[in-house]
């Protein structure tokens, strides 16, 4: 397996603008809580960098384990999303629209994985 360039990946794109957002909204909303919006801020970035890691590896093995370690990744940062919306500290419409990008990066990992595991 060679290389693949992360850029031109559509899982790492939504997941990039969904870190970016998310970074966005801990500068708002979590700053009375700077330790939920650390962990926030970690799950979220954890799954572009977990993309981009898999894509320099040598095999489609080790792309698709660091594939499953994005998708955990996005499993909890949906978590905190919800924790940080029930302790009202972010509100309904910004928790829906972080939890609907959130589960979009969710499903196109699950079919990227899909698709590696097919091809081994």
């Amino acid at each position: 397996m060679r290389m693949i360039d992360f850029h031109g990946l559509k899982v790492w794109h939504k997941s990039h603008a969904l870190t970016l957002e998310v970074y966005r909204e801990t500068n708002h909303a979590l700053r009375k809580d700077r330790s939920l919006a650390a962990q926030t801020r970690r799950a979220a970035a954890s799954i572009s960098a977990n993309i981009v890691e898999g894509c320099g590896g040598a095999s489609q093995a080790e792309l698709g384990r660091f594939l499953g370690i994005a998708l955990k990744s996005a499993i909890e940062l949906e978590y905190h999303l919800l924790l940080a919306h029930d302790l009202h500290l972010l509100t309904t419409v910004r928790y829906r629209a972080l939890r609907s990008a959130t589960q979009e990066v969710k499903r196109m990992l699950t079919g990227f994985i899909k698709k590696i595991d097919e091809q081994r």
